[in-house]
């Protein structure tokens, strides 16, 4: 592959926040409908998906849930264009949901194939049949919630492929949240990210390019259909 691309997932494969879809329409409990304090999300949705549990939520309720969330406008295009070249691209995701439901959705949609690695966290059903959560990882980086630093796991990515004599011609970043901003910050001149139009990762790009030109390296293409990272890509091929 010349190309190592990276996908978030919430927001940006699938066009809403797959934690609020799973416990929409769900009565939760008061201190459950409040947004939990910075940094102790992911113990939060533990909290979320062990009351869903003793209302009786089981595995197939959830994948049912997972498996119903929209794709975001243009993604099953983009996908399609992967796979039609997926000679030239390598194809990983990192997301901050969970792998359950990550995996679920890319089924669905016909496009696990595509991923040749998910980073999210953890999840499985314990032996009363409740979708457990775990951290990812633990790491020093101070921006982004304890549980997960994506920037920590693109760069130890690309170290461990390098080790495998695998080097990549660019590196392509498609995400929304503010936890991309993160690695994208990691991208050289060379890469390319592709923030979604108006959400945290375009905003705090933009920020740094008006504050600090030139500290953000890689070329930003803002997208609001993932068509458009497509024609992008392509006319890099026919470049």
């Amino acid at each position: 592959p010349r190309f190592l691309l990276v996908f978030d997932f919430d927001e940006t494969i699938v066009d809403e926040n797959s934690d609020d879809s799973v416990a929409r329409g769900r009565a939760l409990p008061e201190p459950l409908r409040q947004s939990p304090r910075e940094g102790s999300y992911n113990e939060h949705m533990r909290r979320v998906l062990a009351f869903l549990g003793e209302q009786g939520l089981r595995a197939a309720d959830f994948r049912a849930v997972y498996e119903s969330i929209p794709l975001s406008p243009g993604m099953a295009e983009l996908f399609q264009f992967l796979s039609k070249h997926h000679e030239l691209f390598e194809v990983i995701l990192v997301s901050d949901a969970n792998t359950f439901g990550v995996e679920a959705k890319l089924r669905a949609a016909g496009a696990r194939s595509l991923f040749r690695k998910i980073f999210s966290n953890p999840a499985g059903f314990d032996r009363r049949g409740f979708l457990t959560l775990g951290p990812y990882h633990s790491h020093k980086c101070l921006q982004c919630p304890a549980n997960m630093c994506k920037r920590k796991i693109l760069t130890e990515y690309l170290a461990e492929r390098a080790q495998e004599e695998v080097e990549f011609q660019r590196v392509f970043y498609v995400g929304d949240g503010a936890n991309d901003f993160c690695p994208s910050g990691t991208l050289t001149a060379a890469d390319v990210a592709f923030p979604r139009k108006g959400y945290s990762m375009h905003r705090m790009i933009r920020e740094v390019q008006e504050k600090q030109p030139g500290a953000f390296q890689a070329a930003v293409v803002p997208w609001e259909s993932a068509a458009e990272v497509a024609r992008y890509l392509q006319e890099l091929l026919r470049g």
